[in-house]
């Protein structure tokens, strides 16, 4: 009886161990940690290109100031002024001689004399060079070429210089000394302009030498058709025997510019505030008009 109740408390036992087995004996499996993987940014290999810069060489041989590393407004307006007056009161003088001769001739045509074999030669060469019908008679190419052949005042041309080459700075006045903006229509006569309009072949004249530059400009006003407002309004001055004044003359400029009006005003308001520069080195004053 008693091993009877032994084997069942044996069977029992190990019914109860045999239920309690799966949950006492298993060995749990450890816990997978799973931690944010480091994100690692992809590289994009770009290839370098090494940038170079051309240096766009001077067409000139001049000893340009560097107007552009002069800080001081004062400082650059008198540099810059004091740079291309010469070569402006140069040519001024030029013309006046010129223009006296002229006049001279127109005397002497007047009082009913000729003019001599060598005075007939000039008068030739003036005519060609501005243009003048030469089938009119002698003194009517006396009186046209009087209306073109005259000065310009030398602080309206100071003006326009800066306005056109922004001090003596840009890119065309550095590169080609063209401080007025002169085009030119010949392949290879200038500079190319960087925001040419497809299909326009015109560039931006280049120069030898300040001289040639300030020619340039005085030819253009003195023989282009577009300044015939201009010369005229300098002729009337003249037969009222009226100072060349800057700003008047200034409006006989309109077509210089695409800006038109804006442009004559920006030009007037320049004459009237920079005055103070248009001191000579010796302290003499450039007139205003002449």
């Amino acid at each position: 009886m008693k091993s009877m109740l032994f084997v069942r408390f044996i069977l029992g036992l190990a019914l109860v161990v045999m239920m309690l087995a799966p949950f006492t004996f298993l060995v749990p499996k450890p816990v997978a940690i799973v931690t944010e993987a480091e994100v690692v940014p992809a590289v994009v290999v770009v290839p370098v290109v090494a940038s170079v810069k051309i240096i766009e060489q001077p067409l000139h041989k001049v000893d340009l100031p560097d107007f552009g590393a002069i800080y001081d407004i004062a400082t650059k307006k008198r540099q810059f002024f004091d740079f291309i007056r010469p070569a402006i009161e140069a040519k001024n003088n030029q013309l006046s001689q010129e223009r006296s001769e002229l006049e001279y001739w127109h005397e002497q045509i007047s009082l009913g004399l000729g003019l001599s074999t060598e005075q007939q030669t000039s008068l030739q060469a003036l005519s060609k060079a501005y243009r003048i019908n030469k089938d009119a008679s002698t003194f009517q190419q006396i009186n046209d070429l009087l209306v073109r052949v005259d000065i310009i005042p030398t602080s309206l041309v100071l003006v326009q210089a800066a306005n056109e080459s922004a001090w003596g700075t840009s890119r065309f006045a550095r590169i080609g000394l063209n401080f007025f903006g002169i085009w030119c229509y010949k392949e290879g006569c200038g500079m190319v302009p960087s925001g040419r309009n497809a299909g326009a072949q015109h560039e931006v004249a280049a120069f030898e030498s300040v001289d040639a530059a300030v020619s340039g400009y005085f030819n253009n006003i003195n023989k282009h058709n577009a300044y015939h407002v201009f010369r005229t309004i300098r002729a009337e001055l003249r037969g009222q025997d009226q100072p060349l004044d800057a700003e008047i003359l200034a409006a006989g400029l309109l077509p210089y510019s695409e800006r038109g009006a804006h442009y004559v005003l920006d030009i007037t308001d320049m004459l009237r505030h920079n005055q103070r520069y248009f001191f000579e080195p010796d302290g003499q004053q450039t007139a205003l008009a002449d």
